[in-house]
């Protein structure tokens, strides 16, 4: 799609408030920070280099440098953390701004104008797309503000006793070769979709997606198991379009940082997913020490809705003893 450079210059105009009138230096001077300092926050919110007499911003790019350097000042960010979370930030909006772009654009062709088109969409649409996504932050601030209270030691070691759950789809590899680029799309989104709906209702994180494998994260252990579970048994069912995908599931301290998480529970969780077979859903030691009796055979305890079987040793990096059960639905045949 060919946009003339007089639409695109508007666009960006209207995008950042006003036409650009300011190079970096003066934003620098302006906000008070070292040049040196706001060349390095641009970069790192992933955006392309200028030299010191291109003009190429605006007052809102000196706000947002101010607003940068205050909340180091008062102790709100180190400047450790302020690289980290500024590299977060930019990851993540420009994801986010690019499949938005995408589809505006795709609407615009269809209008018939597409310079115009996307102007026009662009008022009329941005400003709702904008606020939208201030209800959704501000929203997933408060389910993150329950989710750190309800584990008052993390506030302080900046760890959690979490479990760790990675789902991922059979056969990808052969099964997105005999799809088109739209039916692609769909089969993920549909994935994605499914397993966070049932991630969210037991009470879960979904901590990222990639592709073919989603992460997630709950404080209860049989919560992660009964979501492994549910999602395997929809793989297995031949009617249903869900793909056929097997599940990792660790318990342990977990640290959380920005969003993601890390630590040896996130890692053995990881080598249980690579090492179950299709459909098949294996945890570790921590997972099968709340949740199953020293007592219990493969049966299962009575009234237990789990059946557990002990796997050989899996074999990881990093770990010399890997642990591993199965774990089936009671009612699960076979």
């Amino acid at each position: 799609m060919d946009v003339p450079a007089g639409v695109a210059a508007a666009m960006e105009a209207y995008l950042l408030g006003q036409e650009p009138t300011l190079t970096r230096v003066e934003v620098a001077e302006r906000a008070g920070v070292p040049l040196e300092l706001a060349v390095t926050l641009w970069h790192q919110l992933g955006f392309p280099h200028h030299a010191d007499d291109d003009v190429a911003f605006t007052e809102s790019d000196v706000e947002a440098l101010r607003l940068s350097a205050e909340l180091v000042r008062i102790g709100i960010l180190s400047p450790e953390s302020q690289a980290a979370l500024v590299r977060t930030w930019g990851r993540s909006f420009a994801r986010l701004a690019e499949w938005q772009t995408t589809l505006l654009a795709g609407v615009a062709v269809e209008a018939g104008d597409p310079g115009e088109g996307l102007t026009d969409l662009a008022t009329d649409v941005l400003p709702r797309v904008e606020a939208l996504q201030a209800y959704v932050w501000r929203r997933h601030l408060a389910s993150a503000t329950q989710h750190l209270l309800g584990d008052a030691g993390s506030l302080t070691s900046g760890e959690a006793q979490l479990s760790v759950c990675f789902v991922d789809i059979v056969g990808y590899t052969t099964q997105s070769r005999s799809l088109d680029g739209a039916e692609l799309v769909a089969w993920v989104d549909g994935f994605e979709q499914d397993t966070t709906t049932l991630v969210v209702d037991r009470g879960g994180q979904v901590i990222k997606t990639i592709g073919d494998e989603v992460l997630f994260t709950v404080a209860d252990p049989a919560a992660a198991v009964e979501v492994a579970l549910a999602l395997t048994a929809r793989g297995a069912d031949e009617d249903d379009p869900f793909p056929a995908v097997r599940a990792g599931v660790a318990h342990g301290a977990v640290v959380r940082r920005l969003g993601d998480v890390f630590g040896s529970t996130v890692n053995a969780a990881s080598r249980l997913t690579s090492a179950a077979r299709p459909g098949s859903v294996l945890v570790d030691a921590g997972v099968h020490a709340a949740l199953a009796s020293n007592e219990e055979d493969e049966e299962g305890e009575e009234g237990s809705p789990w059946r557990w079987r002990r796997v050989r040793r899996v074999s990881a990096k990093g770990f010399t003893h890997l642990e591993a059960w199965r774990v089936r639905a009671r009612h699960e045949a076979g």
